[in-house]
Order: structure tokens, then C-alpha cells, then sequence
């Protein structure tokens, strides 16, 4: 066979050569579960302990599946069956269905939207698509919880878990829609269906069970600290009273607890094995040292039962950067510096595919999108829909751009513009507070991001009006994301699991961000799981990690943000890279007064406790020492260079700080450098024709 044990290091050599029986490898980011577990399948096999016909490695994506399949035949072992937990479910119903029921059929139903939305329209709701999303989403999580439609209601009541709908009526809706998959000449399975019935079939049936387990003797579980209840009911049900079983997992990676995944069973096993191996994997050869040695100082600090199972990563890779972290102004700011500093990366040299941009939620991703496509750099989403091609989004830009083409709400502007988007998204779904439901959630966040959006839009042009305003969203949706293969990734941290790029943004690192407000509000096991999915997010780098957050969301926002816990204790006040000391510069300016030396306005002594007051010096109320040609000469050269390129003014520079530049009227490039909103690229592109304009007023 075509592998050698000694290629392993000590400790995956040790999991590849254990013992048949209970294995238990608890396998951190990046030390090589993946070809420990190949490993292990060969020797089994090389030993004459197993076969490949009698083995069975479940995975947790089919992707990983072919890998490993793949990965055996290459080092001469075909014939093993790797699979999903469904997929293999799939294969034994297909084989054993009929010596249970004989010549009744069954059918896999792929999609069973238009059956949950009966039932849900049966009960008096309103079935929009995300209402059946969410409650299709519940009744997966009732079935791998193993919780009945009886019993759900009781069950949540002291969970602290929302329903899509109210108790009472989601279990009414499970149950009906449960019964209505029962036919006369067939039944109806869901995805989940083909495990519950699949356990079923082992528990209930002797002969099933018997011709099974005599052809699987051995099993391989893969992420075994994301199993649902119910796909350990299935494991059971292989198993039967035998204990040859190998489980990989690292509970301080689990994720998925809103599928109904829980770490329970891997950090039980030694429990319900007591003469288990246990063995740990901790050299990381995915991350440089100084990414892997922040990966441990983040979650030494995890609490509870969880916490205690944490590996201890030794990075094997050569020395690297240290993680970088950078505090912004704004999102937009932040937007900007991150891809600012990707094309920096991209011209010297690195491959767009090595880099990832990863954020909390999907609705995260305009800006970054926005920011990419205005300089030219190539971007995939990746596990999720670019932000201007999500339903609820191109539904409200549309009726924003029927508005535009209404004489009567064609030219308004200000306040009257900011009411019309207000009215306008409220009329497609945003609720003054959250939603319960994760489909619902994810589309009130678009669309509280898309209200952000065109009220800073706003904000940025005093001169912009509907029909401008529907040009810039238009603009923004045509947007498109690369079909190539060289292209920067934007994608949510739960998305990244099991990825890995060169570099790593790790971005938006705020309260109510990382942690999402809603673990906040649910208390510390949630937060737990927060501070593992930034774990996850901070392992996922192998060469440069680079952190950031937005003190504010915009120029004109008075609420100031909290820089996420997780990076207590790591992070200090002091600048941390080039470009990060601009920012940090801002970040001092404006978060002075909650230290106690805030600058104040000279005009009225109030504290400039806002971006554009920061940019300013003053007040936005405040009278400046303006000149008023200045600013009328600032904003028609604005004028005729976004027409001559055919943007948006606010691109080019927003009002405030046009206003400091009036207001300054700076002499050369240092001078124009201290003004907020003008960093290198701006100085770049605009510097000397701005300081050839302002010399003529100074």
C-alpha cells in the first residue's frame, strides 16, 4: 500500500496505529486531522484489522467525502465507503426498505416548501417565503433534537428558544405537516426523514440490524463535536453493542448549536467509553506562530464545560507577522482600508484566491463589495448571495427606483428623502425591532444595512435626490462578482469553517457584531459560542491575520461602539500597523470624552463627540472659520469631477470634509494629510489638484 506511518508526527502516528476499539482524537485547527484520519482508515485496513468493504467513514460534507474516498484510492485503498451521515441513510433505506414495508414506497422529497406552506397557511399565518424558511428550518431542529410535535411546545417553553411563530402553532404546523407526507400509495421523506427512519429500522427490526452490522464492523465519525442527537441515535443504531469507532472533533470549534449540534457526546465519550484512547493533536501547521499563539490567548479565556477540552496549539509553521489590529472611524472607513490594503497585497504580488474578507453576517458584505468593485479588485461571495442580488434588497432599490420615475417623489431630498426609504422599507419588511427566525432575521438585517446605506448616502451629498439616489443603488447592483478563480472571498465565519486563506480580514470586531447581540442577550453559553466562531475565524489564516472595527457606523452617528471583548487583554490603545495609525489617530479623536479629555467646540464648549464634528473642529451647528467661496469652489469642482466619472459626489470626498478642507485651506500634503476622510489613496488621486484649488483662497 502507498503510505508510511512514519510520515506522521508522534501523536497523529500514535491515532494511526491505535488499537481497534473506541479512539477518541481531539484534533485542533490545522494539525492534520484530516490525513490522521486517512491514515488511521490504511493502517486498520494494512494491519488486517478491517477491510474496506466493512469500513464506514461518515464526514461532514459530501465535499469531504470524495476527498477522503479520493485520497484511499490514491494510497491504494479503494472500496471504503465515505459518506454523509443522509447520504449513507439513503443507501441502507433504498436496501432495506422493503423487508420493513414491504411493497409500499417511498419518495425523497428535495424540497418540501409548498407542504410547509400549506400547513403554515392552514393555521391562519401569513406564508411569506421567510416565514416557511424559518419554520422548515424548526421542524430539521425539532427532528435532530429528537423533540415530537407533541411535545415541542413544553419543550421550548424553558429553553429560551424562539420560535419562527408561537409555540402552540409551530406544533400544530409540525404535526400536520408530519401527517401529510403519509399517503395511500406512498410516503414522504424529508432529509431528516432518512435518519429518523433509518434508526428506526435498526432499533425495531433484529434482521435489519443483524445484516448491517455484520457487513460495517468499523466506523470513522468526522467533526464529531457538531453531531445532532438524532445522528447519534443513528451511530447508535450502526453500532449496536460493538465499540470499534474512531471520533475526530474539537469542541472548541462547535459552531452549529442553532442546527441542534452539540459537543455533548464528544466530551462524554471517555464517559461512555472507559477504556477509550484519547489522543490529542496540537501542532498547527496551517498558521504561523503569532496567528496561532493569538488563536490560544482567545480561547484560554473560554468558560465553561467546553473550555476545559481546549487544545493548546504549537505552531509549526516559520515565524510570520503579528495579527494586526486596526480601529476605524467608520464602516465605510473601515470598508475602504480593508480593500485599500488587498490591493496593496494583490500588487505586490499575492494571488486574490489566498485572500478572505470574513464578517458576522451576510448582510456585512456591501460595503466590502462597494469598496472591492470601486478599485478594481475581484470578489466571490462565497455561502451566500452578494448583498445587492438578495430578494428582499432588489425589491426595495426597485421600488426606490419607482419613486425616482414619480414626479411627485422624483426630487426630494434631505429629510423628505430620508422619510420616503424609511417608508419605502417598511413597506418590504423592516420591522422596528428583530424578528425572530433565522431566515427572517438574515433579511431584516439586509434590509436595516440597505436603510444605513442610502441614509448615509444622504447624509454624505446634500445635493442628492430620489433619482439620484436610484442611480447610485442601481449602480451598486450591477456590481457583479467574479466567475474566475482569482477573486478575493467574502464570506460569513459560520462559511469559513473549514477553509483557509493566505491572508484573513477578520472585520466589524465590535459588540453586538462579535458577539451578535442576540448571544448577548441570551447569556454566556451563547457568548461561548461567539468567542469559538471567532476562534474558528482567527485559525482560519496562515500568514497574515489582520483584525479590524469601526468605532462608529458613520460620519453623522453619535453612538460610539465597543471594540469585541475577545480581544481584551490583546489589543491596547496604541497605533499597530502603517495604516492603522491614521485610524487610531481618529479613534482617540473621537473616543477622547469617555476618557475625560475630549476636545471641545471652541463656539459653544460642547464635546465633538461625532465623526463629522471631529472632521469639523467644531459643531455641525457651530459656525466655522469657512470661507464661503472656498466651499462653493470645493463643491462644484466635486460636482464636475463625479459627473467626469461618473459617481456619486460623496465618492470623491463627503461634505464634512469638504468643510474641513474649506476651513483649513491646507498648504501642502502633511497639512492635508491631518484632515479625517483624506488618507493615501484619496492624497493620491486628488492631492495636488485640491491643493492647487484651496492655494487661490488662502
Amino acid at each position: 500500500m502507498g503510505f508510511d506511518v512514519n510520515d506522521l508526527d508522534d501523536n497523529q502516528r500514535q491515532a494511526a496505529l491505535a488499537p481497534r476499539g473506541p479512539v477518541c482524537i481531539l484534533a485542533g485547527a490545522g494539525t492534520g486531522k484530516t490525513r490522521t484520519i486517512i491514515y488511521r482508515i490504511a493502517s486498520l485496513i494494512d494491519r488486517g484489522l478491517s477491510s474496506p468493504e466493512r469500513m464506514l467513514a461518515v464526514t461532514y460534507t459530501a465535499k469531504a467525502a470524495t476527498e477522503m474516498r479520493q485520497r484511499l484510492a490514491g494510497m491504494g485503498i479503494p472500496g471504503v465507503q465515505a459518506r454523509t451521515f443522509h447520504a449513507s441513510a439513503r443507501m441502507q433505506l433504498r436496501h432495506f426498505w422493503p423487508q420493513v414495508y414491504g411493497n409500499i414506497r417511498w419518495e425523497l422529497v428535495d424540497n418540501p416548501w409548498r407542504m410547509i406552506q400549506a400547513a403554515v397557511a392552514a393555521h391562519g399565518l401569513n406564508a411569506t417565503t421567510t416565514t416557511v424558511r424559518d419554520v422548515r428550518e424548526e421542524i430539521s431542529w425539532a427532528k435532530a433534537t429528537l423533540i415530537s410535535p407533541a411535545d415541542y411546545a413544553a419543550t421550548v417553553a424553558g429553553s429560551g428558544r424562539t420560535p419562527p411563530v408561537d409555540a402552540t402553532s409551530f406544533a400544530a404546523i409540525y404535526r400536520d405537516y408530519e401527517q401529510s407526507k403519509v399517503r395511500d400509495d406512498v410516503v414522504l421523506l424529508d432529509f431528516d426523514d432518512l435518519l429518523v427512519h433509518i434508526a428506526a429500522m435498526m432499533e425495531q427490526s433484529p434482521a435489519v440490524a443483524e445484516e448491517f452490522r455484520a457487513r460495517y464492523r468499523s466506523f470513522t465519525v468526522d467533526e464529531y463535536q457538531d453531531v445532532t442527537p438524532l445522528q447519534q441515535r443513528v451511530l447508535n443504531a450502526w453500532l449496536g453493542p460493538r465499540t470499534d469507532i474512531t471520533v475526530v472533533g474539537d469542541a472548541n470549534q462547535t459552531i452549529y448549536s442553532f442546527t441542534g449540534a452539540t459537543p455533548d457526546y464528544l466530551l462524554n465519550f471517555s464517559r461512555t467509553y472507559p477504556d477509550a484512547t484519547m489522543i490529542r493533536l496540537q501542532r498547527d501547521y496551517r498558521s504561523t506562530p503569532q496567528i496561532t499563539r493569538l488563536a490560544n490567548t482567545v480561547i484560554g479565556k473560554a468558560r465553561g464545560r467546553v473550555a476545559a477540552t481546549r487544545l493548546t496549539l504549537e505552531g509549526m509553521r516559520p515565524a510570520g507577522d503579528e495579527p494586526s489590529f486596526t480601529a476605524y472611524a467608520t464602516d465605510d472607513a473601515e470598508a475602504d482600508g480593508v480593500a485599500a490594503a488587498i490591493k496593496d497585497l494583490i500588487d505586490g504580488g499575492a494571488l486574490p484566491s489566498q485572500i478572505a474578507v470574513l464578517y458576522r453576517i451576510n448582510a456585512q458584505s456591501q460595503a466590502y463589495e462597494n469598496s472591492l468593485a470601486r478599485i478594481g479588485v475581484a470578489y466571490q461571495v462565497k455561502g451566500g448571495k452578494s448583498f445587492f442580488s438578495r430578494p428582499e434588497v432588489t425589491r426595495s432599490v426597485g421600488a426606490l427606483s419607482r419613486a425616482a420615475r414619480t414626479p411627485a417623489t422624483a426630487g426630494l431630498s434631505g429629510t423628505n428623502l430620508r422619510a420616503l426609504v424609511n417608508k419605502i422599507l417598511a413597506d418590504n419588511g423592516l420591522s422596528p425591532t428583530e424578528p425572530a427566525g433565522r431566515q427572517a432575521k438574515e433579511q431584516w438585517r439586509a434590509l436595516s444595512t440597505l436603510k444605513d446605506l442610502c441614509l448615509d448616502l444622504v447624509e454624505a451629498d446634500s445635493d442628492l435626490d430620489t433619482a439620484g439616489l436610484a442611480v447610485e443603488l442601481s449602480r451598486r447592483g450591477q456590481q457583479k462578482e467574479s466567475s474566475g478563480v482569482e477573486a478575493v472571498t467574502l464570506t460569513s465565519l459560520h462559511a469559513a469553517k473549514g477553509l483557509e486563506w493566505d491572508t484573513v480580514f477578520l472585520v466589524g470586531l465590535t459588540e453586538g457584531s462579535v458577539p451578535i447581540s442576540q448571544a448577548i442577550k441570551s447569556g454566556d453559553y451563547q457568548i461561548e459560542e461567539e468567542r469559538r466562531l471567532f476562534y474558528v475565524g482567527v485559525t482560519r489564516a496562515r500568514e497574515k491575520l489582520l483584525c479590524s472595527w469601526a468605532i462608529h457606523h458613520s460620519a453623522d452617528s453619535r453612538t460610539t461602539r465597543t471594540r469585541t471583548r475577545f480581544l481584551d487583554g490583546i489589543v491596547d490603545d496604541g497605533p499597530t500597523n502603517d495604516r492603522g495609525q491614521r485610524a487610531d489617530r481618529a479613534k482617540r479623536r473621537l473616543t477622547a470624552s469617555r476618557r475625560g479629555s475630549s476636545k471641545r467646540c471652541p463656539v459653544c464648549g460642547a464635546p465633538l463627540d461625532s465623526p463629522a464634528a471631529a472632521i469639523l473642529g467644531h459643531c455641525e451647528d457651530c459656525a466655522g472659520d469657512t470661507n464661503p467661496e472656498a466651499v462653493a469652489g470645493l463643491r462644484q469642482w466635486r460636482r464636475d469631477l463625479a459627473k467626469e466619472k461618473n459617481v456619486p459626489a460623496y465618492i470623491i470626498f463627503t461634505d464634512a470634509t469638504l468643510l474641513a478642507i474649506a476651513e483649513a485651506l491646507p498648504a501642502n500634503r502633511e497639512e492635508l494629510l491631518t484632515i479625517a476622510g483624506i488618507g493615501p489613496m484619496k492624497m493620491a488621486e486628488y492631492g495636488d489638484d485640491l491643493l492647487a484649488l484651496v492655494a487661490q483662497w488662502r
